[in-house]
C-alpha cells in the first residue's frame, strides 16, 4: 500500500510537480483568447492598451488559476489539506485580483463595436448583475461561499467527485470577481454613491471579513474532511489536526497579503480621479477667464479708488482735507 503514496512534500518537489487539468487549461484559453483578441482589436483600432494591464491578466491573474490548479498544490491536494487550502484561498482572492487588475470589462467595450459595446454596458447596469456586484451583498456572497466550502460537507463531497471539485474551483473564482472586478474597473459598474472614498473602506472591510476563513478553520473544533484525509494519510504526513491548523494559517496569511495591493491599488485610484478632476476644473476655468481679459483691456485702466477723506463729508474728513493742502 505504501507503495500509491506520494512521496513527502518538499520546495523542490512542490515548485517541480505538475499535472493537467482539462477544465482549467480550457478555462485560461478561452479567457487569454478573448483578452487577446480584444488588446489586438483596440490596437488595429488605433488605440492603445497598457501593458502591465495585460500583464496582471497574465501573469498574476491567468497565472494563478494555472498554479492553482496544476502545480504541486493540485498535486497533494488530496492528502494534505493545506495544499487545499492555498489553492481556493488563491482562486478566491488572489485570481480576481490579477483579472481585475486588467481590467476586462473595459477591453469589451473598447474592443466590440458600438452594439456589442452597448450591450455590454446594458449587462453591467442590469438588475441582476446590480444585485450580485452590490459591494455588501458582494462580500457576503464571497464569506458565504469560503464558509460554505469548510463548514458542510461540499468540500469533502469535492475531494470525492471530480466534477464537483472542478466545479468549486468555479465557484470560488467567480465569487471573488463579483467583488473585485467592479471596485477596480474603469466602468461604471458600481453605484453612483460609491465613490473612491466608499471603495476604500469597502476594501478596507472585505479585508477583514476576508480574514475570517482562516481564523475559523484554524479554531474549527472539528476536523475538515477529517474522515478523507484521515483514510488517506501517508505514512510522512504530519497530524491532521496540524495540518488544518497550517492551512488555516496559510489562508489567514495569503488574504491579508491580497488585501494591502487591494487596497493601495483603490488609493492610487482615487489620487488619479482627484487629479483629472482638477485638471479639468483648471481648464473650465481657464477657458472662461480668457475671454474676460481682452474685455478688461478695452476699456482701459481702472479707475483709481479715491481716498475716504476725500469722498465723505464732516469735521474730520474736513481736517484732514485742510492738513493735506497745508502740507
Amino acid at each position: 500500500m505504501s507503495a500509491v503514496y506520494l512521496p513527502e512534500p518538499t520546495v523542490g518537489r512542490l515548485l517541480g510537480s505538475w499535472q493537467p487539468d482539462v477544465p482549467a487549461l480550457l478555462l485560461v484559453a478561452v479567457l487569454g483568447g478573448l483578452y487577446g483578441w480584444g488588446v489586438v482589436r483596440v490596437r488595429r483600432r488605433g488605440g492603445s492598451w497598457p501593458p502591465a494591464r495585460l500583464a496582471a491578466f497574465v501573469l498574476l491573474g491567468l497565472g494563478t488559476i494555472v498554479v492553482a490548479t496544476m502545480s504541486g498544490l493540485a498535486v497533494y491536494d488530496h492528502e494534505l489539506f493545506w495544499p487545499a487550502a492555498v489553492q481556493n484561498v488563491a482562486l478566491d482572492l488572489l485570481a480576481p485580483l490579477g483579472l481585475a487588475l486588467g481590467d476586462p470589462l473595459r477591453l469589451a467595450v473598447e474592443a466590440l463595436p458600438e452594439g456589442g459595446a452597448g450591450r455590454v454596458r446594458r449587462v453591467l447596469t442590469g438588475r441582476l448583475v446590480r444585485v450580485l456586484t452590490f459591494p455588501l451583498v458582494s462580500t457576503v456572497l464571497v464569506l458565504a461561499t469560503e464558509l460554505a466550502v469548510y463548514v458542510t460537507p461540499y468540500f469533502a463531497t469535492a475531494l470525492r467527485v471530480g466534477w464537483l471539485h472542478e466545479l468549486m474551483y468555479l465557484h470560488l473564482l467567480a465569487a471573488g470577481c463579483l467583488f473585485v472586478l467592479p471596485v477596480l474597473t474603469r466602468e461604471q459598474a458600481l453605484p453612483a454613491w460609491c465613490t473612491h472614498p466608499v471603495r476604500a473602506a469597502l476594501v478596507f472591510l472585505d479585508g477583514i471579513v476576508d480574514a475570517l476563513p482562516g481564523l475559523v478553520v484554524m479554531t474549527h473544533g472539528t476536523l475538515i474532511a477529517g474522515a478523507w484525509y484521515l483514510h488517506h494519510a501517508p505514512p510522512w504526513s504530519p497530524d491532521v489536526h496540524h495540518d488544518q491548523q497550517v492551512g488555516g494559517g496559510a489562508m489567514l496569511g495569503i488574504s491579508e497579503l491580497v488585501a494591502l495591493p487591494f487596497l493601495l491599488v483603490v488609493l492610487a485610484q482615487w489620487v488619479r480621479a482627484e487629479r483629472a478632476q482638477t485638471a479639468v476644473l483648471d481648464r473650465r476655468l481657464d477657458g472662461e477667464l480668457a475671454p474676460a481679459a481682452p474685455v478688461a483691456a478695452a476699456q482701459g485702466p481702472a479707475e483709481l479708488v479715491r481716498p475716504w477723506w476725500e469722498t465723505e463729508e464732516g469735521e474730520v474728513a474736513e481736517r484732514v482735507r485742510r492738513q493735506g493742502r497745508g502740507d
